[in-house]
């Protein structure tokens, strides 16, 4: 397995809008989420139920990427202008 091993750094990660591209992707989870309401009853006669609460589920969790994403760019910049 060793000679499959990459002997080339990994580059620095892409820094740009984390918090403008989590929000964005919650606001996209939630609208899915009240499109599909009105259709309750069709989705759970045809056995896909799911896609609602996945759906929710996506919200839910981008809830919790936007605080956590402020909260490291916070971190970010404090520790930049510590260092300055």
């Amino acid at each position: 397995m060793a000679k499959w091993t990459p002997t080339h750094e990994a580059p620095e990660p892409l820094e740009g809008p984390v918090v403008a591209t989590v929000t964005g992707g919650t606001i996209l989870w939630f609208v899915l989420f009240l499109v599909q309401l009105p259709f309750y009853g069709r989705l759970d006669d045809d056995g896909h139920l799911w896609w609602l609460w996945t759906c929710l589920a996506g919200t839910g969790l981008g809830l919790f990427g936007i605080w956590y994403a402020r909260g490291r760019e916070a971190a970010i910049k404090r520790a930049e202008a510590s260092r300055s």
